[in-house]
């Protein structure tokens, strides 16, 4: 079954339109009003008289920080009907006034921090199953930063030092909120060299599509496996189909891995990529509203 809604998953650090407040610069009001991953999201929930975001805060340790930026960046974008989803345990993912708030909405916002929090505490939950079901049956946007870009795929990487990340055992991977099947999700990919990390989460499972998210860049994910690159940076794709020789299940923990003919695709603005295919399928102007083309 094909998804109605769209999935955005970012790689961190997006512009929230804090450079404005420094002075008003025509650049910075291109890349945050026009061009920035914020208004990607803004643009997709468009069709909505008043549409309702609902930050969730869960894997950040700051939560009402974070909350209140992404309630100020929204802002900007005119978008000012948004809400703080404060869930910080699984007794507060089962609350029932939470449940009505999903319901309501038009998008969800996961925050960055620990996907491992994201896992554990909405893993089974009915307030899970609900996201889901809006995500397949209706024109529903769920999107997330980091951590929350992270957990939306099946395939999950929770733990992993990018510095020990090519030998064996050093990247740990469990199963995320399975908004996508058949990938793997990295951010922060280019700023913390998550290179060989995703490539051995890659090679341990060849039938997953390694996505690396650059910081200020993401991918917007339309029916199910269409992806369109926004944002400033870049995103590597990491192809394991056709690796041959692969000592991934065979060399002891501690050791380094080998893995031949693993194939990488790197994209930008505009790019798109088709998972089903793994095949790159050309370049898309960035969303912009009618009244800014």
């Amino acid at each position: 079954m094909t998804p109605k809604g769209f999935l955005v998953s970012v790689g961190g650090a997006e512009d929230k339109g804090t450079d404005l407040e420094k002075g008003i610069i025509d650049r910075n009001r291109l890349a945050f009003f026009e061009l920035g991953i914020l208004k990607n999201i803004v643009s997709l929930i468009k069709p909505f008289q008043e549409p309702l975001v609902e930050v969730i805060t869960t894997a950040s340790m700051i939560p009402d920080e974070v909350a209140e930026n992404y309630m100020d960046a929204f802002s900007k974008l005119d978008c000012l009907n948004v809400g703080h989803l404060r869930i910080r345990n699984r007794e507060d993912a089962m609350k029932p006034e939470f449940l009505e708030r999903i319901k309501k909405c038009n998008c969800v916002m996961f925050s960055g921090g620990n996907q491992l929090r994201l896992s554990s505490i909405f893993g089974g939950t009915e307030i899970l199953s609900l996201i889901r079901q809006k995500y397949m049956d209706e024109h529903f946007v769920i999107a997330g930063t980091s951590a929350g870009a992270m957990a939306m795929s099946n395939t999950m990487i929770y733990e992993g030092n990018a510095d020990k990340a090519h030998l064996k055992g050093e990247v740990k991977i469990t199963t995320g909120l399975g908004f996508m099947q058949d990938v793997v999700i990295d951010s922060h990919f280019d700023k913390r060299g998550r290179f060989n990390r995703l490539a051995q989460a890659v090679a341990a499972q060849p039938g997953a599509l390694g996505i690396g998210l650059g910081e200020d860049t993401g991918v917007i994910v339309r029916n199910g496996t269409e992806l369109q690159v926004i944002g400033s940076g870049s995103v590597v794709i990491i192809d394991g189909k056709y690796i041959e020789y692969n000592n991934i299940a065979d060399v002891r923990f501690g050791h380094p891995i080998s893995i031949e003919n693993i194939v990488v695709h790197m994209l930008s603005n505009g790019d798109k990529f088709e998972t089903a295919t793994r095949k790159y399928t050309g370049l898309e102007v960035v969303i912009m509203d009618d009244d800014e083309s």
